[in-house]
């Protein structure tokens, strides 16, 4: 079947022809993969930048960990699922043993092992995973809408770990990429009293505008805008790192106002040094990290969203091209683009 390998430790990836077919092993089945969306993890893994090495990838290995399709085969012990079942795929596969598995907080397992860099991903047209990261689709969710569902859940898990609900607040978000702009998107449905997006890509800031929120450049005055529409609150009340650019937190924490929350979801690529004294004890900002999604609450929640037509994310999708185009569909990741798929029936 055809594949995209990452084989070495080295920039680059291998588009194959002839990648083994799959086998549903016991406790597994095998998905022939409808659309496998892109995003920065998988550029960092093409580049082998320090973030994607930190991942320690099993090499050789297929990449890939946002997709959706149907299933094709069931191994052994796999009782919850059929051929033929629609199905999209969270990537990480927790251990289910640790104190962080046994007491709900499963996305932080330090045992994880990651689809697309620990075992083979989905940039292929068929792959075996474990049946518990399969999560069965609603038949008015479409396939191409569910390869943006492990994406999308970040942007939730993001909102849940605010802390509050955003109803009412002020919220900033950098970086309009697919995450930020579902967080842009959800704040606003929520019934956010304003949404400030921060973007340097002028493709990417029109893409925002026409969720009807504030779009500013870094360096524009964000500080000063958020605290003219909060009025004496003296700044918003959160603010979403989702563009992983290091130069950005510093911002937000001045943007935000006295006992704020800053939820950073982006992984910057250098350490960034934060003022504990002057933001975190003296104007007692919270600050909360979040990896991936909350297991399982956050698919229940975000699935919710899309079965009630709350929520629509097919808006996202800018681009899809073949898996032979991989090499294309990396570049598109920091140009004019928001979701880019491959579709393996493209050819």
């Amino acid at each position: 079947m055809r594949a995209v390998v990452k084989a070495v430790a080295d920039r680059g990836v291998e588009y194959v022809a002839d990648a083994p077919e799959p086998k549903a092993g016991d406790g597994a089945v095998v998905v022939e993969i409808a659309a496998a969306s892109l995003c920065g993890t998988d550029r960092e893994c093409y580049e082998w930048s320090p973030a994607a090495r930190a991942f320690n990838l099993g090499l050789p290995v297929v990449l890939g960990h946002e997709a959706a399709g149907t299933v094709v085969e069931v191994g052994t012990g796999v009782e919850n699922l059929r051929v033929g079942d629609r199905v999209a795929l969270e990537s990480h596969l927790a251990c289910g043993q640790c104190f962080a598995c046994r007491t709900g907080d499963a996305h932080t397992c330090e045992r994880t092992q990651i689809l697309g860099m620990h075992f083979d991903g989905v940039f292929a047209e068929r792959v075996a995973v474990p049946h518990r990261i399969c999560v069965p689709l609603p038949d008015s969710v479409p396939l191409e809408t569910g390869a943006l569902l492990e994406s999308a859940g970040v942007a939730v898990h993001a909102i849940q770990r605010a802390g509050y609900s955003v109803a009412g607040r002020g919220v900033l978000v950098s970086g309009a990429g697919p995450v930020g702009m579902v967080v842009a998107r959800l704040a606003s449905l929520m019934g956010a009293a304003y949404v400030i997006v921060i973007e340097p890509n002028p493709f990417r800031r029109a893409e925002a505008e026409q969720l009807g929120v504030i779009t500013m450049e870094p360096g524009e005055g964000v500080a000063e805008r958020s605290r003219e529409l909060s009025g004496h609150r003296g700044g918003a009340d959160v603010a979403f790192e989702c563009s992983g650019a290091a130069a950005a937190l510093p911002s937000l924490f001045d943007a935000v106002r006295r006992e704020g929350t800053v939820v950073t979801v982006g992984h910057p690529g250098r350490p960034v040094p934060i003022d504990v004294a002057a933001q975190i004890n003296k104007r007692g900002i919270t600050l909360r990290g979040i990896f991936g999604r909350r297991l399982w609450e956050t698919w229940e929640q975000t699935l919710l969203l899309l079965n009630s037509g709350r929520l629509d994310l097919d808006w996202l999708i800018t681009h899809r091209l073949q898996l032979s185009q991989v090499d294309q569909a990396i570049d598109l990741l920091t140009g004019d683009a928001c979701k880019v798929l491959l579709v393996p029936g493209l050819g």
